[in-house]
């Protein structure tokens, strides 16, 4: 990574947050602030105007998508990162309608996050791979992804970019997109 992203660090558990920023630190990213709570996050963004915000999607005083709705209008460009604990399914289409660019899992290396926080630096989108399984197969009440709908996501889910898939496919990068777009929309 040649560039040094911005990121403010938000979760509610210090620990973590001390973990996770000095990791960051480490791998070529730059901490511009540390949140404690979502209202502290919405205005540690508006203050410190970060390339990247990463989150907990559960924190005190204001979570969820309302959380990610706020840092999208205080900071338009500042890529959002959901940092989570939390696997239900309920909260995958939800984070991305919100404006979210990645979902990655708590549970998953360091490694993982700071390659996630590398690709949507990148300009493309993150899932967690553990959740390609949710994503694929979603709630019974939900429309079915179609066939190349549910490639794409394992294409993703495996770690491939955009124009990797694109090529594996035989489609263009951009025809890539709109099936993610869809996808997320059905889902």
């Amino acid at each position: 990574m040649t560039r040094q992203y911005r990121c403010l660090v938000a979760d509610d558990h210090p620990a973590l947050v001390a973990a996770v920023s000095d990791f960051l630190e480490s791998h070529g990213f730059e901490v511009v602030g540390q949140s404690r709570d979502g209202v502290a996050a919405v205005a540690d963004v508006k203050e410190t105007k970060p390339d990247i915000a990463l989150v907990d999607y559960r924190m005190p005083h204001l979570g969820g998508v309302e959380l990610l709705e706020q840092i999208r209008r205080a900071a338009p460009d500042t890529l959002i990162a959901v940092y989570t604990a939390d696997t239900d399914q309920s909260i995958v289409g939800a984070v991305f309608d919100a404006g979210a660019d990645a979902l990655i899992l708590k549970d998953a290396p360091l490694a993982d996050l700071a390659q996630a926080l590398q690709t949507i630096c990148a300009g493309q989108r993150y899932i967690d791979p553990a959740l390609a399984p949710v994503m694929l197969n979603g709630a019974a009440s939900k429309p079915a992804l179609t066939p190349r709908e549910a490639e794409v996501l394992s294409h993703i889910a495996d770690g491939l970019s955009h124009d990797e898939i694109g090529k594996r496919l035989s489609i263009s990068p951009e025809t890539v997109r709109t099936h993610v777009r869809k996808a997320c929309e059905r889902l």
